[in-house]
């Protein structure tokens, strides 16, 4: 039989598996006298959840047995009815949680009908561990906007491009594609109009052997005319720009903002739409613009192996003027990558 260590993180395994917002993350395993009888993960919005699929796999094999689930059962009818009810019709006698849900609409009250009705229902130990699973969710539940991960390259001197704008390529090719494996982990890669200008990106993952879902484009706009080759129109890309404007593909909304659009109104936006994990790329502007609104949460810093001997265009833009206007961080991971370094911080 599994030990509730392993259990628990069989469940979190099996949250990850999809990308399901705006829903959560959820995994699920039964056990039932040594054997597990049951798994389930949550596939998006429509799908069933985890708790249930984990119950019609294990059949009557689920009555008197124990329920591994990595986020509190909903206790509210969505689209899918409340999983406190398929727990309770089957007949689970113990029910282990990853972590209460804190979704208004849930917040304790799946945990509290099921100790009513005589289900043992234990809160797991290590709510860290749930929270690493799905951390876009729990951002957003928390504060009601995405959780934004920022990206940039810079030359050890501190440089993202050269004085005439110029920065292809930084890094070296094992760090893009490092990027690229970061592309993969949210649901919108969000840059400027004048990324989209200066480098044509398609913002998609280019990874071999990659088959996951690819991240919906978002472009930033001030309202002048976008190209109409730019690469990234196959890709149905999302624009935001705080002026109606015409677009030769994809979609568009406004929100507010004088020229370039309001981060917060844009982060707000996004997350009403679902995507609740943005991986923010750039350019200086659009970088300085979001990490001035403190939307940004985490961070990579790619290090080049290269110095620019002079003064370049910074990552986030602006005018660093005073030791005082800077803003500790925690440094949380630091890797080598090819001839590159990429820091994560916090």
């Amino acid at each position: 039989m599994p030990s509730d260590q392993a259990a628990m993180a069989r469940a979190f395994e099996l949250a990850s598996l999809h990308r399901t917002h705006p829903n959560p993350r959820v995994g699920a395993l039964i056990v039932n006298q040594s054997e597990i009888v049951g798994e389930g993960s949550h596939q998006g919005p429509g799908h069933a959840h985890a708790e249930v699929i984990a119950i019609e796999a294990a059949g009557d094999k689920a009555r008197g047995a124990e329920l591994y689930v990595s986020l509190e059962p909903c206790n509210h009818q969505g689209r899918t009815p409340p999983c406190v009810d398929a727990i309770l019709e089957a007949g689970l006698q113990r029910v282990i949680v990853g972590i209460e849900d804190p979704d208004e609409r849930v917040r304790g009250s799946g945990i509290s009908r099921l100790r009513a009705a005589g289900v043992d229902v234990e809160v797991w130990r290590e709510p860290d561990r749930a929270v690493e699973v799905d951390p876009g969710y729990f951002h957003h539940r928390r504060t009601g906007l995405p959780r934004v991960v920022a990206k940039f390259a810079m030359t050890l001197d501190g440089s993202a491009a050269a004085a005439d704008g110029s920065s292809q390529w930084i890094t070296s090719e094992e760090a893009r594609q490092d990027a690229h494996a970061l592309r993969s982990q949210v649901d919108a890669v969000v840059v400027g109009a004048g990324t989209v200008r200066a480098d044509d990106p398609r913002l998609d993952v280019r990874l071999e052997g990659y088959e996951g879902p690819q991240p919906r484009p978002v472009i930033l706009a001030g309202g002048k005319p976008l190209p109409a080759d730019a690469l990234v129109w196959s890709r149905n890309p999302l624009v935001v720009s705080s002026k109606e404007m015409d677009i030769p593909g994809g979609e568009s909304i406004v929100v507010a903002g004088e020229g370039n659009p309001d981060p917060r109104s844009a982060a707000a936006a996004l997350a009403d739409k679902g995507y609740l994990d943005l991986l923010i790329e750039g350019g200086p502007v659009v970088l300085g613009a979001w990490w001035a609104a403190g939307l940004i949460s985490f961070g990579y810093a790619y290090l080049g192996a290269r110095v620019g001997g002079g003064g370049g265009i910074q990552p986030l833009g602006g005018r660093f003027g005073n030791i005082d206007q800077a803003t500790s961080v925690e440094i949380v991971d630091v890797q080598s990558i090819g001839p590159d370094v990429r820091i994560g911080f916090r």
